[in-house]
């Protein structure tokens, strides 16, 4: 009893401290923010007159309304189409079995492995070619098939552990692939289909370096990819930047306090299933 206390006890002092580390960032650039504008502030030290305005200031400088509006769609072109995408893959390579899905789930592996930095250049060339840079697609098309290989992967591991008996009996009542599909299985992977959407709503909303080299004008980009030309114009004004940055950082606090749950069972899913 006493070992499983003590192993209690610490295993809670571990988390404390952790959490302590992980929140200090946030409540620094909290307090930074607060300090008169132009200052250079030392330490973790509370202002003696908060300067709540630079909040106000920031998101009019950092034209946050257009950012929103800019951010928005982007994710509700990315998204969905992943899903949609990533769903019909999973359930034709885990569920029906199709003549090289073996070959297929390989290669979606594979897209796991590229290295990030090595395949923005690329992108960048295709894109100018193709004359689409410099718009918001040029950022949607690159994240879905980014996307791709992650979200395919995801979606076979819900369909390959699904009995077999559920689309036999399907089969038998006259159901053909697209009834099997919509009707059947889709409504049964309503939780890893969800689940993977906020994960990619968070990851597109946070988008940073794609949007930084993809897209020139800040008001196309998302807020975190403009945050690189705020920081650019205001990089003297500290607090003013704090403050941007707290105000970009605010929905994606807002999405994860609201759909925590469904976060947690995402990644402890992922851990779980193959």
């Amino acid at each position: 009893m006493r070992v499983a206390r003590s192993e209690f006890w610490a295993g809670r002092a571990l988390l404390l401290t952790l959490m302590a580390f992980t929140i200090m960032p946030f409540i620094s650039i909290f307090i930074t923010a607060l300090h008169p504008s132009g200052s250079v502030p030392s330490g973790l030290e509370w202002p003696a007159n908060p300067q709540w305005g630079n909040f106000v200031e920031a998101f009019k400088v950092a034209n946050m309304p257009a950012l929103l509006m800019s951010s928005t769609f982007i994710v509700l072109a990315v998204v969905p189409v992943s899903l949609i995408l990533s769903t019909m893959a999973g359930f034709a390579i885990g569920l029906l079995r199709i003549t090289g899905g073996p070959v297929l789930l390989l290669i979606f592996v594979f897209g796991l492995t590229l290295p990030f930095p090595g395949i923005i250049i690329p992108i960048y060339f295709l894109e100018r070619a193709m004359g689409i840079y410099n718009t918001r697609l040029a950022l949607v098309l690159p994240l879905i098939g980014l996307y791709m290989p992650f979200a395919v992967f995801w979606m076979r591991a819900h369909f390959v552990n699904m009995p077999i008996e559920i689309s036999e009996a399907a089969r038998v009542d006259g159901a053909n692939t697209w009834d099997l599909f919509w009707r059947i299985h889709v409504p049964l992977a309503r939780g890893p289909i969800v689940s993977l959407g906020i994960l990619m709503t968070i990851w597109t909303w946070n988008q940073f370096l794609l949007a930084l080299v993809l897209i020139e004008d800040p008001s196309k980009r998302t807020m975190a990819g403009a945050l690189g030309a705020f920081q650019g114009h205001y990089a003297t004004n500290v607090p003013l930047l704090c403050a941007g940055t707290i105000l970009i950082l605010v929905p994606t606090l807002i999405i994860f306090v609201l759909f925590q749950r469904q976060i947690i069972t995402a990644l402890l899913q992922g851990s779980i299933k193959g």
